[in-house]
């Protein structure tokens, strides 16, 4: 089962000396409201269509040994994207093709992390305050 991560957890790593796509991935599933803004570096790997790309995508992290999925909140496609995505990579690990892995859900989802973090351009990019702005007057 997949862990939690904080905002703030998060927000070390990616201002440590850890590499994106080498140490850690984020990989977020929203859909239409990706647009508005995102995590700076992440995977945008949309519900909708997410188990279509599922093998492509552990393909591509197959040796990245934290991956982190969120979605707006992290209640539903976030999580649920994670298990599907760790169910996968621990079949292929039952069968030596797979690294040790840690599955993360980002608490709060792009909701809590932009809130915190908008300003930041080390961790947020494509911030819109007429998506967001709103939200947290």
């Amino acid at each position: 089962m997949a862990k939690y991560i904080s905002p703030d957890e998060l927000a070390t790593i990616m201002k440590s000396d850890k590499v994106p796509m080498k140490d850690f991935c984020v990989v977020d599933v929203r859909d239409d409201d990706w647009q508005g803004g995102n995590i700076k570096g992440s995977h945008n790997s949309p519900s909708h269509g997410f188990l279509t790309r599922l093998d492509d995508l552990v393909a591509q992290t197959k040796d990245i040994p934290m991956v982190i999925f969120h979605c707006t909140l992290s209640q539903v496609r976030g999580p649920k994207a994670a298990s599907i995505y760790a169910e996968t990579r621990d079949l292929l690990e039952a069968e030596g093709e797979d690294k040790a892995h840690d599955v993360r859900i980002l608490q709060g989802g792009f909701q809590d992390f932009q809130a915190k973090y908008k300003d930041d351009p080390e961790l947020v990019e494509n911030w819109k305050h007429d998506v967001w702005g709103e939200l947290h007057m």
